[in-house]
């Protein structure tokens, strides 16, 4: 979710859901250590419970930026070994690691060694023409060597060369019953299953054979879908009503982030989504295209408001 799960994004799914348990993009470590990137790393109060994504294959790098993630206060640090794009390859991260088991599960072991916060690992079924069952299998006996128990599976292979990140998205065949395999021959293990998942319902779905569900682009295209967290998974009733109470709410923290120096196009993007469905879904899209370019949120607001459907 590079580009769009920034601190902004998240804040935003945070007003519609309570519960749902929020990651950050994933953040390469050589930004954090050699970078200094560390912007990267800020957070609002108010997205707990967040985990931070990190992509690396260096032991000590990764070391570094765990300590320092947790010196920050997020709750959780998730290892991604299941990016494929070129970008991430030349760097030795992302799904390419997972040919070198051995190597992350010793990246792994020492992370959680240096922290006191959860370590867990984003991975997929496999990669290029490793698609058996077997492959994830051993790759799963391997990792969990380092004591970690808890795998995210992106149910589809990687396939490292021929196909963009986008089509490695669609692409390669889905392949739950895999994961769920995985639950039975490791039911030690805390499951979750990630990848091609839509909405709540099948979710609800998955949670039959695995411990937990992973929803990325759906919820990003769609994040009003997270309200119905509340009422399906915890019987609760949503504290926000609706599409309108969100925009007010968010756009009164954009005004706020605006005098801290934030960019108002990098916060206004993440509401695209909020009009899925909707009459006037295309006009409210193109009006926040309009104060992307004014650069002027004040004389928009009550248009936006009036566009969106409740």
């Amino acid at each position: 979710m590079m580009q769009c799960t920034d601190m902004h994004d998240r804040y935003l799914l945070r007003l519609i859901s309570k519960r749902v348990f929020l990651y950050t993009e994933m953040i390469a470590t050589g930004s954090l250590v050699y970078g200094k990137c560390f912007d990267q790393l800020e957070f609002n109060v108010e997205e707990h419970p967040v985990g931070v994504q990190l992509g690396g294959s260096n032991v000590s790098d990764l070391v570094e930026c765990s300590k320092r993630c947790e010196e920050y206060g997020y709750d959780e640090i998730n290892l991604n070994v299941g990016c494929p794009s070129d970008r991430v390859q030349k760097g030795k991260f992302g799904a390419c690691l997972m040919l070198e088991p051995n190597l992350v599960a010793e990246c792994l072991s020492n992370m959680k060694n240096a922290v006191n916060i959860p370590i867990s690992i984003k991975c997929r079924l496999g990669v290029d023409n490793h698609d058996d069952y077997e492959f994830i299998q051993n790759f799963v006996s391997i990792i969990k060597e380092s004591g970690i128990n808890v795998f995210v599976i992106h149910a589809r292979n990687g396939i490292l060369k021929g196909l963009s990140p986008r089509q490695n998205r669609s692409i390669p065949p889905l392949k739950y019953d895999y994961v769920y395999k995985l639950k039975q021959d490791f039911p030690e293990l805390e499951i979750i299953i990630n990848g091609g998942i839509k909405n709540i319902d099948d979710s609800l779905t998955h949670l039959d054979k695995v411990d937990g569900v992973m929803i990325g682009r759906a919820a990003y295209d769609n994040p009003f879908m997270l309200r119905d967290i509340e009422t399906k998974f915890y019987k609760t009733d949503s504290s926000i009503n609706s599409k309108k109470e969100i925009l007010n709410l968010y756009l009164e923290y954009v005004e706020k982030q605006m005098l801290n120096g934030h960019s108002l196009s990098r916060m206004m993007k993440h509401l695209f989504g909020l009009s899925r469905g909707d009459k006037y879904a295309k006009t409210f899209r193109i009006k926040i295209l309009e104060i992307i370019k004014d650069n002027n949120l004040k004389n928009y607001k009550k248009e936006l408001e009036e566009l969106l459907v409740y």
